[in-house]
């Protein structure tokens, strides 16, 4: 590995077509929804795309499954519409990113290569009774009070990280230990030493190299909350406490590096992969937040916000993720993130009930009416994350009268997005401490522009919408081109980042006071609603 980050491999040494002609980057994004593919040129300029809907399955109340196998049909066949999309050829492919979803996982069989269960989704519940059983439990207790004293003494952030370490239903840890429990055969083969555990990524490398790679970067496994950030390294002290055997975990990587070339049986050419990214770090990326204060802020499925926080890791008592953006040679990016988990899922229950027939309406409705009318909504379908942290609250809409009209409630709805992109926004700047510089706004939602200028003015920051969509799939292709020469160097990448539009502030806060206060109100209605164990677990 050379200094820069640059891999050196005989698989950039022997490809034909060495010149312009073929500076082209696959780039794979599995999200939770879309599996996606673009080709990117140098200019950074798509030249073809393919979209596949993910196929959820739903075996029991609570429980989302992928089917692994296809899943990775569903990658070959949409790697090969992008290209004939293109009219590009394989072999002009210098190399391949792929970028997936957090927190989703399998474990197979070292010795025969086959699952013992479907892909678990992040959001699968089916380890909620775990979750709360251990948060309560002596043991964890005991944990956080000895890391407290150890914080006391020490000062190091690692002890205060986990003086507050409280398991989370959408991290791996439970839900792998849920399955480690609840198939037998699992726990035998693990005990062995003949299991293999992966995120989406290191099921797709493992199988698009023809078996021979087991690995992952470090964005993916800070991702699941069995890597320590702290120590950069597997959790060997989450591991002992809830018995998971460590000899299943991949080879952690540098996420622009080489990862193996894709199997030419499979693909139909050797396709050097070099990069393997978490969907929001990669974002981050492709928005070019590559300094100390920089903000990326994807609203899609949740609301994702993430802030640079340098080379070293954030410990926060607030709920923030101290998680790694990438590695590239010597260097280690530390991001801190804040979630709200229901952000696109809630414009789609609001339009599978007939509120509005396209998202694309929702700012025109908003904006048809002064005022939400006095009714609030709490977007909890999956509990409320940072800061509040309450896995029990529930969605909530209060205020409605005999003349509330779809209008109000879609513009309460839109409020209650701004509203929990507000509080997040605000325990990040008080919780680092980093004055905040670039605002960068990507994923689907951000086309509501109602929305857009509400957040802009509750933060009172300027908020920049790129001009490039997809960004996970932008960010993945950077960082892969990276590795193989297509892109010198990140100011390259610079000057290949344009806006679409800019939301800058306006002095609203007055008019909002009140309204957000009514909303925290409502939102206090709405925890601990769920007391008892979910359905299906």
């Amino acid at each position: 590995m050379s200094e820069d980050g640059t891999p050196v491999s005989r698989s950039y040494d022997t490809r034909s077509g060495s010149g312009d002609e073929n500076q082209y980057v696959l780039s794979l994004d599995i999200g939770t929804t879309v599996l996606c593919c673009h080709i990117y040129d140098k200019d950074a300029n798509i030249k073809g795309t393919s979209r596949q809907k993910v196929e959820i399955l739903h075996p029991k109340t609570g429980w989302m499954e992928m089917d692994p196998d296809r899943l990775v049909e569903q990658v070959i066949s949409s790697v090969k519409d992008c290209v004939k999309a293109s009219g590009l050829q394989l072999h002009q492919l210098k190399c391949m990113a792929i970028a997936t979803q957090r927190g989703t996982f399998i474990t197979w069989d070292r010795e025969t290569g086959k699952p013992f269960h479907n892909l678990i989704t992040w959001q699968d519940l089916r380890s909620a009774s775990y979750v709360k059983t251990w948060n309560s439990s002596y043991t964890m207790q005991g944990l956080n009070s000895v890391s407290k004293l150890l914080h006391l003494i020490t000062r190091k952030k690692r002890f205060l990280a986990a003086s507050v370490l409280r398991f989370m239903a959408k991290q791996v840890t439970l839900r792998l230990l849920w399955a480690l429990d609840n198939i037998p055969q699992l726990r035998i083969r693990a005990s062995e030493g003949q299991v293999m555990f992966g995120c989406i990524d290191t099921w797709l490398v493992w199988k698009l190299t023809g078996k021979q790679v087991h690995a992952t970067d470090f964005s993916c496994a800070s991702s699941t909350g069995l890597f320590d950030p702290f120590q950069i390294e597997w959790s060997s002290i989450v591991c002992s406490l809830i018995n998971i055997p460590m000899s299943m975990f991949p080879e952690v990587r540098d996420t622009s590096g080489y990862f193996g070339d894709t199997d030419a049986d499979i693909l139909g050419a050797a396709i050097p992969i070099t990069c393997v990214v978490a969907d929001q770090q990669g974002a981050m990326f492709g928005q070019c937040c590559f300094d100390i204060g920089d903000v990326k802020c994807t609203l899609g499925t949740g609301t994702f916000i993430d802030l640079n926080t340098g080379s070293k890791p954030h410990a926060s008592v607030a709920g923030l993720y101290p998680l790694i953006g990438w590695k590239i040679g010597s260097e280690m990016v530390f991001i801190a993130e804040g979630i709200a988990a229901d952000t696109g899922i809630t414009l789609e229950w609001a339009q599978s009930l007939g509120f509005f027939d396209d998202v694309s309406e929702t700012a025109s409705l908003a904006e048809s009416v002064p005022n939400s009318g006095g009714v609030y909504f709490v977007p909890a379908f999956s509990g409320l994350q940072a800061p509040i942290n309450d896995d029990g609250a529930t969605s909530s809409m209060i205020g409605m009268q005999p003349d509330t009209t779809k209008a109000h409630i879609v513009r309460a709805i839109l409020e209650s997005i701004a509203f929990r992109f507000k509080i997040l926004y605000e325990t990040i700047l008080s919780e680092t401490k980093i004055p905040i510089s670039h605002m960068r706004v990507d994923g689907g939602v951000c086309n509501n522009t109602f929305l857009m200028q509400l957040m802009s003015d509750l933060v009172n920051k300027s908020l920049d919408r790129s001009k490039h969509t997809d960004m996970t799939s932008l960010g993945a292709a950077f960082l892969a081109g990276l590795a193989t020469g297509i892109w010198k160097n990140k100011e390259e990448l610079r000057r290949l980042r344009t806006s679409h539009c800019i939301y800058s502030p306006r002095p609203t806060w007055n008019q909002y006071k009140d309204t957000f206060h009514e909303w925290e109100r409502a939102v206090s209605r709405s925890l601990q609603w769920y007391r008892t164990d979910t359905p299906g677990t």
